[in-house]
């Protein structure tokens, strides 16, 4: 891969980075506090709980994410960014520009995902 491809994609990857970050932080200063004095009744309470619930659900995600965008750019550091994890063949630009965080090429993707149906 060229040296002008790989500064994309390590750029591409720490704008993510350090969107997810400040999600992350916005939702431990913002949105997690929860007064129960400012909601009428239970149900406006559960609400609000639900949320919270939900929030927290998409932050572990992000969190996988984050973990994902690391790897990428240590990978990228490594030198071994843009080889499939399973075949050592090179990924394709477009599926790197499409997820730039991915470890698979689509073959190895599409297998594994083939799989993960078959066992359910």
């Amino acid at each position: 891969m060229r040296k002008r491809d790989l500064k994309k994609f390590q750029k591409i990857l720490e704008e993510k980075r350090v969107q997810l970050l400040s999600k992350a932080r916005a939702t431990l200063s913002e949105d997690m506090t929860l007064d129960k004095n400012e909601l009428p009744d239970e149900m406006d309470l559960a609400s609000a709980e639900y949320l919270h619930s939900f929030t927290f659900r998409l932050r572990g995600r992000e969190k996988t994410f984050l973990k994902k965008i690391d790897l990428a750019l240590k990978k990228i550091e490594e030198g071994t960014f843009g080889i499939c994890d399973e075949c050592g063949e090179p990924i394709s630009l477009n599926r790197l520009e499409a997820r730039p965080e991915t470890t698979m090429c689509i073959r190895c993707k599409e297998k594994q995902e083939q799989k993960e149906k078959a066992f359910g």
